[in-house]
């Protein structure tokens, strides 16, 4: 990720993970109800992993984006575009956000100003999301966008958080049927 790319929307930022952002990471993501949702993430969520996430994200220029509150100055969550094909114009990502946040528009503001970027900025023509069997906020939101529901990969990731299977539900979304 260009260092210097910055994402603004009416109430968030979205910009490079710092590692100055590590305690506010930490303390969205050491939350079971929060990271029950994501393959990556362990629980329960350390400072060594946010300083190796972040390390990794900034060291290999990735597209992983703080959600920053702008009113607090505080990272609550972070979204991401992943699996970059610019060749054939497609991508995949997620979003997460801390659990005191969550409920608020904040997740569909930062992916809305996600799918605007990856369409709008990078010129790419798909996108495709994945969500456990249960996540129904982010089936939801993702349906609000226009994305599509296209299929499952049975016992796709094995949750780090909760050590259990898990089925990928997936979806996909063409630029023009972005729902803005």
């Amino acid at each position: 990720m260009n260092k210097d790319v910055i994402i603004e929307t009416e109430r968030l930022i979205l910009r490079q993970w710092q590692m100055n952002d590590v305690l506010d990471m930490v303390e969205g993501l050491n939350n079971i109800n929060v990271t029950k949702w994501l393959a990556g993430a362990p629980f329960p969520y350390t400072e060594q992993d946010a300083i190796n996430f972040i390390r990794n994200t900034i060291d290999n220029n990735l597209y992983n984006m703080a959600i920053v509150l702008k009113r607090e100055n505080k990272v609550i969550g972070g979204t991401q575009l992943t699996n970059i094909d610019m060749n054939n114009g497609t991508a995949g990502g997620g979003i997460w956000l801390n659990e005191k946040y969550q409920g608020l528009g904040y997740g569909t503001e930062a992916f809305g100003a996600r799918i605007k970027y990856a369409f709008e900025v990078l010129g790419l023509r798909r996108l495709e999301n994945g969500y456990f069997k249960d996540n129904e906020k982010s089936h939801k939101m993702q349906l609000r966008f226009g994305y599509k529901d296209e299929g499952i990969r049975r016992q796709r990731f094995l949750s780090k958080a909760t050590g259990k299977l898990e089925d990928e539900y997936i979806t996909g979304l063409l630029k023009d049927e972005w729902i803005k």
